[in-house]
């Protein structure tokens, strides 16, 4: 094996940037996903974002599937990397937790997400 893998530093630092990125990702995926009804800056991709929420309607089960992926990957990285007797970062668990939160509620609750949304941008 690798001397870089053997050490807990390599591992910790590496395994808790994948989850995070993974984090990232399925928020960025889900955003998408939910965008035919959450336009992100209406005022300023207007156009933009009709165009882009009459494509990415029907793309929505593909991403939300994507995102449900990422997250599973995420936790499989902190399982992992505790099974290799690493700690994965605190920010990195919390961010997995929370995108982990906003998928599920993504994609059981998506009216009610719009409705939030909504009411939060036209303040």
């Amino acid at each position: 094996m690798d001397a870089a893998l053997n050490g807990p530093e390599g591992v910790g630092v590496s395994r808790g940037k994948r989850i995070a990125i993974a984090s990232v990702a399925a928020v960025g995926s889900v955003l998408a996903a939910s965008s035919c009804c959450l336009p992100i800056f209406p005022f300023i991709f207007a156009a933009g974002a009709a165009g882009s929420a009459t494509f990415l309607t029907g793309l929505r089960p593909y991403l939300l599937a994507f995102s449900v992926i990422l997250v599973a990957y995420g936790f499989f990285q902190a399982w992992r990397s505790k099974r290799c007797r690493s700690k994965p970062s605190v920010v990195s668990s919390v961010l997995l937790w929370i995108s982990a939160l906003f998928v599920a509620v993504s994609i059981l609750f998506p009216q009610a997400l719009a409705n939030a949304a909504a009411t939060v941008l036209s303040r």
